[in-house]
């Protein structure tokens, strides 16, 4: 199962190859992206499942708890824009390069809190144990919109 997601964030990738071999910064940027949307979405994960165990989250909360977790993603999404984008912009000289990337930022690690909460919630009522196989499900959400997002937004920018 792990292989097979792998191999489908590559195949993510392969769809742009013309984009990145037009600009070969977008190869060494990728990484940053998949991994903070990783990471974020790992941890929402973790406050979904610790929340489930614990039953804080249920019925009666989990639009406010995905409210919450939402507004953290963009939160955190604008902050890592700012961040990446002057890095960006320092390290390549490039000010659109620089807000490809914060976008890409923002829409990844929206899309890693929302799959964070929903594929654990999604989890448990099939019943599966989300604390045992959601990290599989969100990394590979994660690093495929993050791939689509920062190469699809390159391969649109004139740059």
């Amino acid at each position: 199962m792990i292989l097979a997601t792998a191999i489908l964030a590559s195949a993510a990738i392969k769809l742009f190859d013309a984009t990145i071999e037009r600009m070969v910064a977008l190869a060494v940027l990728m990484p940053i992206v998949a991994s903070m949307g990783g990471k974020a979405g790992t941890q929402t994960m973790t406050v979904a499942v610790r929340a489930l165990a614990t039953g804080e989250l249920g019925a009666i909360n989990t639009a406010r708890i995905v409210l919450r977790e939402t507004a953290t993603g963009i939160i955190n999404g604008l902050a890592f824009a700012l961040i990446m984008g002057i890095i960006a912009f320092i390290r390549f000289g490039s000010n659109q390069l620089g807000a490809v990337i914060g976008a890409a930022m923002i829409i990844n690690l929206l899309a890693a809190a929302l799959a964070g909460i929903f594929i654990s919630l999604g989890l448990k009522r099939l019943p599966f144990d989300p604390a045992v196989c959601s990290t599989v499900f969100v990394t590979t959400v994660t690093d495929v919109v993050g791939f689509f997002a920062f190469l699809g937004l390159a391969s649109l920018w004139p740059m």
